[in-house]
């Protein structure tokens, strides 16, 4: 499935129309074959964002002349300061990238993180932003009415995160590029559980749906969150069990013809590269609007 966290490039406040039954819930925290594991959002969910990205809290960071050569947005990264969404605005920022901020990671153009991985830097995602127009793109209200397969249901997203975590946990194997490092303790209280209050990506939005089978489990689940404006695909997950194939796709369908049917004009989530859900999303009708890398300077 999907961790989605949103990459360089994205950053200003988008505003949108919510409705009603579309405005952010919150949920209290106790202390797809290619979907399985379809969409983490950058905590990766990327993790661990901190910070709200708004223009105005840009920094600049100055070469060895005191001009400007790359602004950024600051926030922390996998435990690393994080110059997120950042854009060169001045001649050869690598020089001073390397002098002012190792240990740092880096969110920017795929041609400024090939820069940086010629001196070192290593890669902590490479990451492609997609947008669905809920408009103009295809039409989803068919997609409302589409069977879940037999023994299951569908539910609002209203549970606790222990309740989502086994099946969202499994659907990201050691093998999958958004997979979790760490222990089930640290998964859950890190990505899982912030994302669910609304403390990273934004407050999570009725949209959101879970499929529940007859002994009250989670099986699978499309989180959406109201991202500064934006609506967002935070996660996309399903047990990884034969029985389940194809559930991610249809999850994704009913979300989509919900939010159209609220008046939300659009969706947009980030994906891995190398994440086959990529494909399914594609499918879907979802543009391909940016990709960006996330490297660590040495």
């Amino acid at each position: 499935m999907t961790r989605t966290w949103p990459t360089a490039g994205w950053a200003k406040k988008r505003p949108i129309k919510l409705l009603s039954r579309c405005s952010p819930i919150s949920i209290a925290h106790p202390s797809l074959a290619p979907e399985h594991g379809s969409t983490q959002s950058d905590f990766a969910i990327d993790r661990h964002i901190q910070v709200t990205l708004h223009d105005e809290q840009r920094q600049t960071l100055t070469g060895p002349d005191g001009l400007p050569v790359l602004t950024y947005v600051q926030g922390t990264r996998d435990g690393h300061p994080w110059a997120d969404l950042a854009e060169v605005v001045g001649p050869d920022p690598v020089p001073s990238i390397l002098t002012s901020m190792s240990g740092w990671a880096v969110s920017g153009s795929v041609e400024l993180g090939e820069q940086l991985m010629q001196h070192g830097a290593r890669v902590m995602r490479h990451a492609h932003s997609m947008r669905f127009d809920l408009v103009s793109g295809p039409s989803p209200s068919e997609w409302s009415t589409i069977n879940l397969p037999d023994g299951l249901r569908i539910a609002p997203c209203d549970r606790p995160a222990r309740d989502l975590f086994p099946a969202w946990r499994a659907a990201f194997s050691p093998e999958h590029p958004d997979h979790s490092h760490g222990s089930d303790e640290q998964a859950l209280d890190t990505q899982l559980a912030p994302l669910l209050t609304g403390e990273v990506l934004g407050p999570v939005m009725p949209c959101s749906t879970l499929a529940i089978d007859e002994a009250d489990r989670v099986i699978a689940g499309v989180i959406i969150t109201d991202r500064d404006g934006l609506p967002w695909i935070a996660t996309v997950f399903r047990r990884p069990d034969p029985r389940y194939a194809g559930l991610g796709s249809v999850l994704l369908r009913r979300m989509l013809a919900d939010a159209a049917s609220c008046g939300l004009t659009e969706m947009a989530l980030v994906v891995s590269d190398g994440n086959r859900a990529r494909h399914l999303y594609e499918k879907l009708g979802f543009e391909l609007t940016s990709t960006s890398l996330t490297v660590l300077v040495p």
